[in-house]
C-alpha cells in the first residue's frame, strides 16, 4: 500500500489516477511515500525518510527544495505543458488588452452611471480616447518555444500576425509541433528590433533572470507591447519602468503584480490567472498523479526536474532502481555487488543528468535485505529501492 500525502486541495480527477486498493491518500501522513502539492511552501519542511517522490501539479518548482531533495534521492516532478492551453488563451487576451485600451474604456464607461440620456453622446465623443491598433499584419516575437510558446506561436499566426520565434534550446518535440509559418530568429537582438509585440515563455533560471533589461529595451521599436505570463523575474522592473515612461514600451501586460508596477499607468497587471481554469487544474493533477504512480510502480522517470529521463520496459518481475553520484565505476561496483549475491541481470539502463546518475536494473531472482544494504553502502550511492 502506497501512501500519498496531499499538501493542497487536488482535483478529484487527479486523485482518481491512484487505485484505492493500492493507494492511501490523506493530507496528514507521518511517513508518506509521495507528496502531491500545488503551491504549499516546502522549503522549511522536514522530509521524512520514507519519501521517494514529490510532484507539483503546476509548472515550476519554486516552492520545493529541489537541491535538498536530490541529495536525499527524492525525485521531483512538475507538470509543464498541462496548463499550456490556459496560458495561451490568457496571452491572446493580453495581446488584445495591450493594443486597445479596453480596460480603461470599461472603467470609464462604468463612471457614466446616472448620466441617463447623455450616455450615447458621451460615448461617441470620448471613444477615440480608447482606440488602438489591430493585431492583423503586426509582428510578434515569441521568446521560448516550449509547450506554451509553441501553442502561442501557432495561435497568433491564425490572427494574421507575422511570428518570429527564438529559443536556442528548442526540443525536437517542440520543433515538430511548431507551425511552418513561424520564422526563426537569428538571435535575440535581431528579434527585438523587428517586433511590435513580444511574449516571453522561458523558465526563470540564473541565465534568464532579468532577460529583459535596459540594454534589450534599447533594441526594441518605440511603442513595443510586452506580455509576460511566464515569471515576474524575467523582466527587470526598474529598467521596464524607464522604458514605459519614455514610450519605448507602450504597454506591459503581466500575470505577476508587484508594488512598483501597480503605480504605472501603462501596466496591466493580471492576478496570476494564467493557469486558473478548472481544465488546467485537472490536467495538472492528472499529470502529476500519473508521474507519481509510474515512478512508484515501475521506477521509470519522464520529465523530472532533478533526475534524468530513464524509461525501460520490464523484462522480469523484479526490478531495482539506484541513484548515485555521476562518478566513474559506479555501474561496475553495483553489478559486482549483485554478482556477489548470485543475482543475474536481465536488463540494465543507466542515464545521467548533471552530477546525478540513475539506474534501472531488471533481475531474475529475489534480492535479500542484506544485499540491498550492501548496495546502499557503496560510496556515492544516494538511493536504492526495489519495485
Amino acid at each position: 500500500m502506497y501512501r500519498i500525502q496531499t499538501l493542497n486541495k487536488i482535483s478529484a480527477k487527479g486523485l482518481e489516477v491512484f487505485p484505492r486498493d493500492d493507494y492511501e491518500i490523506a493530507s496528514e501522513f507521518s511517513q508518506p511515500d509521495a507528496i502531491l502539492v500545488r503551491s504549499a511552501a516546502m522549503h522549511e519542511m522536514q522530509m521524512p525518510p520514507s519519501l521517494r517522490v514529490i510532484a507539483r501539479a503546476c509548472a515550476g518548482t519554486n516552492n520545493i527544495p529541489v537541491e535538498r531533495c536530490t541529495r536525499a534521492g527524492i525525485v521531483v516532478f512538475n507538470t509543464p505543458g498541462a496548463n499550456a492551453n490556459s496560458v495561451k488563451e490568457m496571452v491572446i487576451a493580453g495581446l488584445l488588452l495591450s493594443s486597445r485600451k479596453i480596460c480603461d474604456g470599461i472603467l470609464w464607461a462604468r463612471g457614466l452611471a446616472g448620466r441617463g440620456e447623455e450616455i450615447p453622446a458621451l460615448v461617441e465623443a470620448e471613444k477615440s480616447r480608447f482606440a488602438g491598433p489591430e493585431l492583423l499584419g503586426k509582428t510578434i516575437g515569441v521568446i521560448g518555444l516550449g509547450a506554451i510558446g509553441v501553442l502561442v506561436a501557432n495561435a497568433v499566426t491564425s490572427l494574421g500576425m507575422r511570428v518570429i520565434g527564438y529559443d536556442p534550446f528548442i526540443s525536437v518535440e517542440s520543433a515538430w509541433r511548431l507551425s511552418r509559418e513561424v520564422e526563426r530568429a537569428q538571435g535575440l537582438e535581431s528579434l527585438l528590433k523587428q517586433c511590435d509585440y513580444l511574449t516571453i515563455h522561458t523558465p526563470l533560471l540564473d541565465r534568464t533572470r532579468g532577460l529583459l533589461n535596459a540594454e534589450r529595451f534599447g533594441f526594441m521599436k518605440p511603442g513595443m507591447r510586452v506580455m509576460n505570463f511566464a515569471r515576474g523575474g524575467l523582466v527587470n522592473n526598474t529598467d521596464l519602468i524607464k522604458a514605459l515612461r519614455s514610450g519605448q514600451v507602450a504597454r506591459y501586460v503581466t500575470d505577476f503584480p508587484e508594488e512598483d508596477l501597480l503605480r504605472e499607468e501603462n501596466v496591466i497587471a493580471v492576478p496570476h490567472l494564467g493557469a486558473s481554469t478548472p481544465e488546467s487544474e485537472e490536467n495538472c493533477a492528472v499529470m502529476a498523479a500519473g508521474q507519481i504512480k509510474t515512478f512508484l510502480e515501475t521506477g521509470n522517470i519522464r520529465h523530472s526536474v532533478n533526475f534524468p529521463d530513464c524509461v525501460m520496459e520490464r523484462t522480469s518481475r523484479r526490478r531495482i532502481i539506484i541513484a548515485n553520484r555521476n562518478i566513474p565505476n559506479m555501474v561496475g561496483q553495483i553489478t559486482t555487488v549483485l554478482a556477489s549475491g548470485r543475482i543475474n541481470i536481465d536488463d540494465l539502463l543507466n542515464r545521467h543528468k548533471d552530477e546525478l546518475a540513475y539506474n534501472i536494473i531488471d533481475i531474475d531472482n529475489e534480492v535479500s535485505g542484506d544485499l540491498l544494504e550492501k548496495l546502499r553502502g557503496i560510496e556515492g550511492v544516494i538511493m536504492v529501492r526495489e519495485v
